[in-house]
């Protein structure tokens, strides 16, 4: 079967204007420790040397991702907020390393990803030594500071989700060096571990004090409700980043995907994921509506009640703060996409290799140069 004739790509328009279908009524709010969570991560990159020099310190301080972590958990005491904080920072930089080269080679990053995923052993110290990057190092610190204190089953959940985000960069890896247009469905099915949304909904729980019941994880409403989740934030996500993934060669993209999976334009494939997106969050509202009737049908206590209706709050977060920032942030204007394959940050991995000093815990973090 001949592959459709794909319609020239014509410029899209920016981002606030190709958000502007989306029907998203959840209202973001915005936590007010941003600043200090901002300023205590600036330190910890610099600490663990994944940013050096003021010039890459401004280029990623003008990012403003602690204010994503802001609207996803607006009531996140300052401790909660600055871990979150820094775990996001890890998730941006650790994701702009498969942009370039790295990210055309499966078996590298397969390697690359079980360096990181060891670091959550019960007994790192009996693993085989191997030369820290700054980015093994850097989440070898948030897992302890995470988990520390954390009942065993989050900590399990937890982990399972971690896993299952970091194996998903071998499968993207994967479709880049695949032939043909990967179904949508089965792009889908790989993305909702990619884009991370689930370790952040463990996080949820972890800012509110309570881990939810495994038989309401594990069952409808709430494990559709976590789908339809992930579902709004990746295709958001890939509306803002379309550019972005189109100037670094990737193929991980619904709009991508749908655009030559069908002909259609670049603009028809992006009001058509956004209509998508809609739906996902129209269904999501519809699913809400249904969980006092499951709670009750399964007996829970009141304070479970309470712990759902927190969960659900953190749902809306995630999906309204993730709108919010990716319309504020340059990461997908035209010069965040002109720096996607030359981030100052972008070979981390090597830096195990090339003298970087990776610090450690006790190491005085340089005062970051960005204070504004």
């Amino acid at each position: 079967m001949n592959d459709p004739i794909i319609a020239e790509a014509a410029p899209l328009p920016p981002v606030p204007r190709r958000t502007a279908p989306l029907s998203i009524p959840f209202r973001a709010r915005l936590n007010p420790g941003v600043e200090t969570a901002r300023r205590h991560t600036l330190g910890w990159l610099h600490g663990y040397g994944m940013l050096c020099g003021e010039a890459a310190t401004a280029e990623y301080d003008a990012l403003r991702l602690d204010r994503l972590m802001a609207y996803f958990y607006p009531d996140a005491d300052a401790d909660e907020l600055a871990l979150a904080t820094d775990f996001n920072a890890w998730f941006f930089l650790f994701d702009d390393q498969f942009d370039g080269p790295l990210g055309q080679c499966p078996e590298a990053v397969a390697h690359l990803v079980d360096r990181v995923v060891r670091t959550m052993d019960d007994a790192p110290e009996l693993l085989p030594e191997e030369p820290d990057s700054p980015l093994v190092a850097g989440y070898r610190d948030i897992w302890r500071r995470i988990t520390e204190g954390a009942p065993r089953a989050w900590q399990l959940r937890f982990k399972g989700h971690w896993e299952r985000y970091l194996a998903a960069y071998h499968w993207e890896a994967q479709n880049r060096t695949r032939k043909g247009v990967l179904p949508l469905e089965q792009y889908l099915k790989g993305r909702r571990d990619s884009i991370g949304v689930q370790p952040c909904l463990d996080f949820a729980e972890r800012c509110g004090g309570y881990v939810l019941p495994r038989e309401l994880h594990g069952r409808p409403p709430l494990a559709e409700l976590r789908r339809l989740t992930a579902e709004a934030v990746i295709f958001v996500n890939d509306i803002v980043s379309v550019d972005k993934e189109l100037a670094a060669g990737d193929v991980n993209n619904s709009v991508i995907i749908l655009h030559r999976s069908t002909g259609c334009t670049l603009d028809q494939a992006v009001r058509r994921i956004a209509r998508t997106a809609s739906a996902r969050v129209e269904q999501f509202q519809e699913l809400t509506a249904t969980l006092p009737a499951t709670l009750k049908e399964l007996g829970m206590p009141a304070d479970v009640h309470d712990h759902v209706s927190h969960y659900v709050a953190s749902m809306r977060h995630l999906i309204s703060g993730n709108l919010v920032w990716s319309r504020e942030t340059p990461r997908y204007d035209d010069n965040g996409t002109a720096a996607v394959r030359s981030r100052p940050w972008a070979d981390l991995f090597a830096a195990a290799d090339t003298g970087v000093p990776a610090a450690g815990p006790g190491v005085p973090a340089p005062r970051p140069p960005v204070e504004s």
